[in-house]
């Protein structure tokens, strides 16, 4: 009986191998036909929404889970009209080096980054209606990004088709519409596959209109269906790692960093940035993205700054440098380095990382400075700034009349004036300003002027 069953699989390999590629290995006849009377564990779970890094998250998870299970099949409920190309590509090569088989039902749509997902499986099924296909590479408006970024989503679409014995030529037409597939598609138009002309050019094993017909399809007579179930804690690390959470957070970082500098003393805008960083990081450490290299490069950042603004004075060299590894330490986290170590990680996943925190950089300073404003000219939210001025007329000054009876007095200079500095008169020490030039320290000097609290001096 056992010798029948292995013909009759030889027989359907080499009967599959010539209605496609002849180098083909089909895992999923493969572990049926070894025990077609055994009940298969099948872990589904689902992605119905825009790849992107919470879809990841859950992914992941499903695997691990699927693997400390020992599943039999991983199948992938699949809708959706595409999504960031990162993510899609950390999916794809997760498919791909899964040690479990993984069917993907293509539930309607599977556009853009879901095809190349949906490529990398070793079976695809697909509802009657469905889609397969236009995987070109756009940015957030809808426009066609640069060539770089096409040919690089082409490679991958090729690579993985080869990987899994279907049409390298037809893949990649489904990414750049200048490439031309005789019988396929003409030139001048992305390749989309319906349901029937996805089974026709291999790209599909079937046609189904729900999870049990799939797996009637895939040969499996007895199965036990197993359901991701996700926890509180993937929900929320899936909600914070959202692109556009992340973005929020971003802003909440920059925005409470610049507004505790405008205050003194340590306040609520320090308490939300500290706040929204530890929300940010915090996933994307879980996640294997975040390392200890990013979260140390965002805090030497921020001292930086403050070493810039509150011991040197002016902004310079140290100032950018700070900012600099504040925005680096914020857009690296989000990809998968190791320190200065990229291998591995495509360009465009740093493009797009950068990309973001540069965004929310921007929209945060504009956002402060507009906030501070309001906040300061407005009596909407209380007295939050003095509404009155006092002026010199009504007898207002600013003046120290004790200071001002140094005028014309002689002392030393306690350090050198160059032009500002300390100076000691009448054994007092006292800030001041040299007139002409610099004064080196212990040298006699005159007081000659007073003026917004600050004496200038010259040399006696």
């Amino acid at each position: 009986m056992k010798a029948i069953k292995l013909i009759l699989f030889g027989i359907f390999v080499l009967a599959t191998g010539f209605t496609s590629h002849a180098d083909r290995r089909d895992r999923v006849a493969e572990a049926i036909a070894a025990d077609p009377e055994k009940t298969f564990l099948v872990y589904k779970f689902d992605i119905k929404e825009n790849i992107a890094p919470p879809a990841l998250h859950r992914a992941k998870r499903a695997f691990e889970e699927a693997d400390s299970l020992n599943a039999d099949f991983i199948l992938l409920h699949m809708n959706t009209y595409g999504g960031m190309v990162d993510a899609a590509d950390s999916l794809r090569t997760r498919i791909m080096q899964s040690r479990i088989p993984v069917i993907v039902f293509i539930d309607n749509n599977a556009a853009s980054a879901g095809a190349l997902i949906s490529i990398a499986a070793d079976h695809i099924y697909m509802r009657p209606g469905g889609n397969m296909g236009a995987a070109t590479v756009v940015d957030q408006t809808g426009e066609v990004v640069a060539d770089k970024f096409q040919s690089y989503m082409r490679s991958m679409m090729r690579s993985t088709a080869e990987a899994k014995g279907r049409d390298p030529e037809i893949a990649q037409a489904m990414v750049d519409p200048s490439i031309e597939v005789e019988g396929v598609i003409e030139a001048g138009k992305v390749l989309t596959f319906t349901a029937s002309e996805a089974m026709r050019w291999g790209f599909s094993e079937g046609m189904a209109e729900n999870v049990e017909e799939v797996l009637a399809l895939a040969g499996m007579q007895q199965y036990e269906i197993v359901v991701q179930q996700l926890t509180f804690a993937d929900r929320v690390i899936g909600f914070l790692i959202s692109p556009i959470v992340s973005g929020i957070l971003i802003m909440l970082i920059l925005g409470g960093i610049y507004f505790e500098l405008q205050t003194p003393g340590m306040g609520f805008p320090i308490l939300v940035a500290l706040s929204a960083a530890l929300l940010y990081f915090a996933p994307l450490y879980i996640e294997g993205l975040a390392t200890n290299f990013e979260i140390i490069i965002f805090i030497l950042g921020i001292v930086l700054v403050a070493v810039e603004l509150f011991v040197i004075p002016g902004f310079g060299v140290t100032g950018i440098v700070g900012a600099l590894f504040i925005l680096m330490g914020l857009a690296l986290a989000m990809v998968g380095n190791e320190g200065f170590d990229f291998t591995g990680v495509p360009t465009m996943d740093v493009f797009q990382a950068f990309l973001v925190v540069i965004i929310a950089f921007f929209v945060s300073l504009t956002g402060s400075f507009y906030l501070g404003q309001k906040l300061f000219t407005s009596t909407r939210f209380g007295e939050l700034a003095l509404s009155t001025i006092q002026e010199k007329s009504s007898g207002y000054t600013s003046a120290n009349v004790s200071m001002s009876g140094l005028l014309g007095k002689t002392g030393v200079a306690f350090t050198m004036l160059r032009p500002s500095g300390k100076v000691e008169v009448d054994d007092e020490i006292y800030d001041a300003t040299a007139l002409t030039g610099f004064i080196d320290k212990g040298e006699q000097v005159k007081v000659v002027k007073y003026e917004t609290s600050q004496i200038f001096v010259v040399k006696a």
